[in-house]
């Protein structure tokens, strides 16, 4: 999932040189706002597989935003980065889906670090990767990223959004570690939570030598000569700041999690319209297929089960099923239908032989 949804991104990479200005800016608008609008709803979703899809959705946004600012080396080099952090978390949480018998909820995990230790410390790195934790595959091109945008001309909407991005992304990364991996474990007493499906094991013990090391293998071979950051204390660590802050909320946000009383139904509205994505699946989805679903129930309805089952396969049954009951009764061989037989015999007899 994470390099081949990235094809797009790829593509425009490679093409970079006929991006003009206009569109540029088009595309930085179209691409910081879809980050953020990602980050956000990540922190509303309790589907395990959507939180991650919907990281890999925010960091596109970044990988297309730094590409429109004209850095297509460094929107290349977040790419193989993300890749490699990414794939490790989805084999983790499609281990960890398994070993819950299918379960996707976070809800339902917690304390996972007892039962699956080694999935779990595979998860928690390419998470702090994802997160941009210092000296992880992540932080070599999500920090360059920021820094660039620091120093770059860009308006202030766009220079926030950016970090606030990387703050919500450190949010529900931490939202969800405390989900799975800490806190209560909140799935049935008896379950069969392991960690020996060594086919899987390898593969990802094997990934994470790449999260680890692959950022600086891969800054030495895309940038032999040191990228150049001239910029202030504040700014320069700006990002680690931002970062703090999002782990500190998201830690915040999941600490409700299993109230009596749940506090996400007291602003119902709020969760569902950023957990909606901004009401993007209403606009896009829903909308478009509500005219079609409906007229195909219609006809459903009025021909399938309607007309022409009346006329059709059931009126058939029904009629000849009606029509062969008399003879299907006479063909039953009971005593009653031979005696009525041979009364009716001998009054006809005795009838033919009185006229």
């Amino acid at each position: 999932s994470s390099t081949l949804v990235t094809a797009g991104v790829y593509l425009l990479i490679r093409f970079n040189m006929i991006l003009n200005e206009n569109l540029c800016l088009f595309l930085l608008f179209i691409s910081t706002l879809t980050m953020f609008m990602a980050g956000l709803g990540a922190n509303f979703e309790f589907d395990l597989k959507k939180i991650i899809a919907l990281s890999t959705l925010s960091q596109l946004g970044l990988m297309m935003s730094i590409l429109s600012m004209g850095n297509y080396k460094l929107a290349f080099f977040h790419l193989l980065t993300h890749a490699l952090f990414k794939a490790l978390l989805f084999m983790c949480a499609g281990a960890i889906i398994h070993n819950l018998k299918d379960t996707q909820d976070i809800r339902f995990m917690g304390n996972l670090m007892v039962h699956m230790p080694l999935t779990c410390i595979c998860m928690n790195i390419s998470n702090l990767a994802l997160c941009g934790m210092p000296f992880l595959a992540g932080f070599y091109s999500k920090d360059l990223i920021l820094e660039v945008v620091s120093m770059d001309f860009v308006n202030i909407f766009i220079f926030l959004l950016f970090f606030i991005s990387t703050g919500l992304t450190v949010c529900y990364s931490f939202r969800l570690c405390y989900y799975s991996i800490t806190g209560d474990f909140n799935f049935y007493s008896l379950h069969s939570l392991n960690d020996e499906g060594w086919v899987m094991l390898k593969s990802m013990l094997s990934m994470l030598i790449f999260v680890v090391f692959s950022g600086s293998m891969l800054m030495w071979l895309i940038f032999p000569t040191p990228v150049m950051i001239c910029l202030p204390l504040e700014l320069k660590m700006l990002a680690l700041f931002v970062s703090m802050i999002g782990a500190w909320i998201g830690y915040e946000l999941a600490k409700f999690s299993m109230s009596w009383v749940s506090n996400s139904l007291k602003f119902y509205n709020y969760s569902y319209f950023f957990g909606f994505m901004w009401f993007m699946p209403n606009i896009s989805t829903f909308s478009m297929n509500y005219i079609p679903l409906v007229l195909s129930y219609n006809l459903f309805k009025s021909f399938d089960q309607g007309w022409n089952e009346y006329l059709g396969g059931q009126g058939m049954y029904k009629s000849m099923k009606n029509s062969s009951l008399l003879v299907q009764f006479l063909q039953n061989n009971n005593m009653k239908i031979y005696l009525i037989l041979i009364i009716l015999w001998v009054i006809i007899l005795f009838l033919i032989l009185l006229v």
